[in-house]
This record gives structure tokens, C-alpha cells and sequence, in this order.
């Protein structure tokens, strides 16, 4: 997994759930945590590839992890959570069932993934299984998760989307100023004058 964790007995993962299986990410490829939000689809994409989010001004593009993975997809609900992680100095979001905490593993707690894992999951993706009394957590290898030719499509998409939404930008400020120009041109009209004084309306 990352750099910090060669030649150290121990390793920090964020633990999120997808349907009934625990995973484990290297804290240091997370970037952060952050709730659902509207997502805005980008047409010819890959079926997991779920869209993009505009987060503080960047464009990230979002996957839908259990589609990925090869499990089922579920709507969203108060405990989805997307995890932002950098991969191969992309940034991606990672939508999950919810993001529950932050272990510590020594290597002596972590192991090969057996069978009934590798079954469900492609081998390739995992690193190994952290073993804490009766859980197993699946720690995932992001940067085989995310392969370069995946990565060269995120790139892809975000560029795609950048003009989406800069197109749509530019759009809504055409209206706006439509809008003020024809607010400025309606005639005004003259509100009713006061009869002269001493005569009755």
C-alpha cells in the first residue's frame, strides 16, 4: 500500500462497508470523507463511473465502488458516504455503504485472502485480509483497483466535464443577463395622479 507503511510493524486503513463485507484502505491514500451529494452524470461512460461532483471548485470524478467490485448497488442513504482518495496523483471519489473508522493493523494481523474472498472479489484488487477477532476486513490495493488505462479515463472524464459544466456555466450567465436586460427595458408605468386639491376623486 503507501510508502509510510514499508519497514513499519503497523499500518492505519480507513474501514468502510460495502453490503456485508468490511474493507480497509491505506489512511494515506484518503484524502477525505465527505456525504453523498448531487452527482452530475456524464453520457458514454463506463457503468460504475457514476459522474462528477464539484468539490470546492474541483472536478472529481465519482465511481460507485460496489459496481466496481462486482457487488450490487444500492440507493443511497444518511450512511453512504464517498471517500476521496488519490490514486496515482489522480483524484477520485469512491461512493460506499459508509465509512466507519480508523484501525490500526500490525502486519502480524494481516494475512493472504482466502478462497471464499478471492471467489467474489479479483484477486489482483487485494492486498490481503486484516484478521481482528471474528472480522475480516479486505484491504484493497486502489492502484490495481484503479489501473492506469482507468486512470487515462478519469482524466478523460474530467476534461469532458469541465466543459459540461462550463458550457452550462456560461449558459446560466446568458440567461441572467437576458433577463436583467429585459427587466430593464418593460415600460414603467405611471402610477395615478392625485386629483387637484378640493376636487373629489
Amino acid at each position: 500500500m503507501g510508502e509510510e507503511n514499508k519497514g513499519s510493524s503497523e499500518r492505519q486503513v480507513v474501514i468502510f462497508a460495502l453490503g456485508n463485507e468490511e474493507f480497509g484502505v491505506n489512511i494515506s491514500e484518503v484524502r477525505e470523507i465527505i456525504r453523498m451529494e448531487r452527482i452530475t452524470t456524464i453520457p458514454n461512460t463506463m457503468e460504475y463511473i457514476k459522474g462528477v461532483i464539484n468539490l470546492r471548485g474541483g472536478i472529481i470524478v465519482v465511481i460507485d465502488l460496489a459496481m466496481k467490485l462486482g457487488f450490487p448497488s444500492k440507493e443511497s442513504d444518511n450512511n453512504t458516504r464517498i471517500i476521496v482518495i488519490n490514486v496515482e496523483n489522480n483524484t477520485v471519489g469512491m461512493i460506499v455503504d459508509s465509512a466507519t473508522e480508523v484501525l490500526r493493523l500490525a502486519n502480524g494481523q494481516i494475512a493472504p485472502p482466502p478462497p471464499a474472498i478471492t471467489q467474489k472479489i479479483e484477486a489482483n484488487y487485494i492486498e490481503g485480509v486484516g484478521i481482528l477477532g471474528d472480522r475480516l476486513l479486505i484491504l484493497l490495493d486502489l492502484a490495481r483497483v484503479m489501473q492506469s488505462k482507468e486512470m487515462a479515463k478519469v482524466k478523460e472524464i474530467e476534461r469532458k466535464a469541465e466543459t459540461v459544466i462550463k458550457a452550462e456555466a456560461s449558459k446560466a450567465e446568458l440567461e441572467k443577463q437576458d433577463a436583467k436586460e429585459a427587466t430593464a427595458q418593460a415600460p414603467v408605468s405611471n402610477p395615478p395622479q392625485a386629483p387637484p386639491e378640493g376636487i373629489a376623486s
